[in-house]
């Protein structure tokens, strides 16, 4: 391809509204532009790394038995009224009525429609295993779109779906697809982690998340330093063993805290460390419940983990009138004793003795509290969040270690929660009637390449590996009104081409600076120089983006010395 019959516009300063680096970067590198909030144009350049990545989940998927198809973004309501998500989903289902006034939605997931192919399609147990997929674009109307291709309302996606007779066959379909997406982001040259997660909307027993690890990413991870195990802060689980508590050592009192409010306000008041404090936290829930949660005062709860708890959709801290309701005190006061509400405790809180609480009243804190001689605690659980220097739950041996984490995929176990709703069943060996257990496993493909730059650049630019780069070799023609220059140049981008290399010549009439700032700017990760001084010498420079590397290398063997790092990258 030629430079100067490409569109490739790049940008030199800053869009005001990009906040992350990928989004700056992939505006000012030409690689997408905005159409409206959370929708993009995606560009010749980024459609090539789309394109890339899509190609390499191709090849897993279909090498881990996958059959690809494709389904409609536009799907009928009666799909989703079956599955009870049309009025659950919420308002980033965004729906329609067509001409004949038939509800509709704009595909975020396509769940009720695979369900709905296959239940109409496969009657036997001998069809299976299953497994379909699609690279299809997506719609969910998020109400703050924001980081370019991190977070947009429409984009590409790649979902895919296991059906099987039983657990133990939808078991081997999950490992399968684990390993496939490991297989996907390896060949990406991606660092990442598979982390345990909530399975959040979509539903089901079990999940893993994939996260490029990145210092802009949105989710907090941890994972042990001496064993495979990982998980998102959300579900990470705390070791807690069983011990019992310490016996009280001191009285009861209810003591001043005069405009002491937070914990740390009042921690500093009583010359006491956070540890010491048990915050009071007033919470309501999805099933209109109003639930007290007790946690050490240095501690961050985790409402997914209390949320499973309580096998509701959501918690959320109480308002303002529900709190003094419940504790006669304004927001900031709260504590356990005399509470008329359920009690539910960290692990944690457990075996502490002499800790301090609300008083539920202004300026007013209990000093040397106990269970159960001053409160009943009707339940305690793991609820607070993981932190780095948590004990490993699983090898015990361990600690966490903490990183920040884009995601870019999601491994379900779904188990029968829509063949059973929606009657997605097949006949077994003995004729019984039987609903098929799935799996559903998503990439967001732009969202991936996005984070691959959150991951690899500079300050310059681009420093995408060489799986996802748009180009492989940029061949730059430092004058293209030189005739040796031109010929030279022009030989190797033929050879190249003849190789099966992707290369982009930049054979534009522009100043030598522009050139090697919009090359540091696109990031292709091999850059040939072509100029009359090194041509003197029967040589050409080599700059590798991601080194910064510079060598010259005899004009004779530019081409077999690109062809054979080409060839050594994609054996890794």
């Amino acid at each position: 391809m030629r430079y100067s019959q490409y569109l490739l516009p790049t940008l030199k300063e800053v869009p005001a509204d990009a906040e992350v680096i990928s989004h700056q970067l992939m505006l000012r590198a030409g690689m997408i532009r905005k159409v409206a909030a959370g929708i993009y144009n995606y560009m010749p350049l980024g459609l090539r790394s789309i394109r890339k990545m899509e190609q390499i989940i191709r090849e897993e998927m279909n090498r881990a038995g996958a059959v690809e198809c494709l389904m409609p973004m536009a799907n009928p309501a009666e799909l989703w009224q079956e599955s009870g998500r049309w009025e659950k989903y919420g308002k980033e289902l965004l729906r329609f009525k067509d001409r004949k006034d038939a509800d509709f939605c704009m595909g975020p997931t396509h769940e009720e429609v695979v369900t709905d192919i296959v239940r109409n399609t496969v009657r036997s147990y001998r069809q299976l295993p299953l497994n379909l997929y699609q690279i299809q674009t997506k719609f969910r109307d998020e109400i703050r779109p924001r980081f370019g291709l991190m977070r947009g309302r429409e984009f590409i996606m790649k979902d895919a779906y296991s059906f099987d007779l039983d657990d133990a066959g939808a078991d081997i379909s999950y490992q399968k697809m684990y390993q496939a997406y490991r297989n996907i982001f390896q060949r990406c040259g991606l660092r990442f982690r598979a982390v345990e997660a909530d399975s959040g909307a979509i539903g089901g027993s079990f999940s893993h998340e994939f996260m490029v690890l990145a210092e802009s990413g949105e989710d907090a991870i941890v994972s042990c330093d001496s064993c495979e195990y990982a998980a998102n802060v959300e579900k990470a689980e705390v070791l807690w063993t069983e011990q019992e508590a310490v016996a009280p050592e001191q009285e009861l009192q209810l003591v001043e805290t005069p405009q002491q409010k937070t914990i740390q306000e009042v921690a500093a008041f009583l010359d006491l460390p956070a540890a010491r404090l048990v915050k009071t936290l007033i919470l309501q829930t999805s099933a209109e419940e109003v639930v007290a949660v007790l946690l050490r005062g240095d501690r961050e709860l985790n409402t997914i983990k209390l949320a499973n708890l309580l096998d509701v959709d959501w918690v959320l801290p109480a308002e303002e009138e529900v709190v003094r309701h419940v504790t006669g005190a304004p927001i900031g006061f709260a504590g356990p004793i005399g509470l008329d509400a359920r009690l539910i405790a960290d692990n944690e809180v457990r075996t502490m003795s002499g800790y301090v609480v609300g008083g539920n009243a202004v300026d007013r804190h209990y000093v040397g509290v106990c269970h159960p001689r001053d409160l009943v605690i009707d339940q305690f659980a793991d609820l607070r969040r993981a932190e780095q220097g948590d004990p490993c739950p699983r090898c015990k041996n361990g600690r966490f270690e903490s990183w920040r984490g884009i995601e870019v995929g999601h491994v379900f176990k779904l188990g029968t929660k829509y063949s059973e709703t929606m009657a997605a069943t097949v006949l077994d060996d003995q004729g019984q009637s039987r609903s098929l257990v799935m799996g559903c496993y998503g990439i967001g493909v732009g969202r991936t390449v996005a984070a691959a730059i959150e991951q690899n650049h500079d300050e310059h630019g681009l420093k995408l590996p060489l799986p996802l780069a748009p180009f492989q070799v940029l061949v730059v023609m430092l004058n293209p009104k030189d005739a040796q220059v031109r010929q030279a140049s022009e030989d190797i981008y033929a050879q190249l081409l003849e190789a099966g290399v992707e290369v982009l010549l930049d054979d534009r009439d522009e100043r030598p600076g522009i050139k090697f700032k919009d090359a540091d700017l696109v990031g292709i990760p091999l850059r040939i120089t072509v100029g009359a001084r090194g041509l003197q010498d029967g040589t050409v420079e080599l700059k590798i983006r991601t080194s910064g590397e510079q060598s010259a290398l005899p004009l004779a063997e530019i081409v077999p010395a690109l062809c054979q790092r080409i060839a050594a990258a994609d054996e890794t």
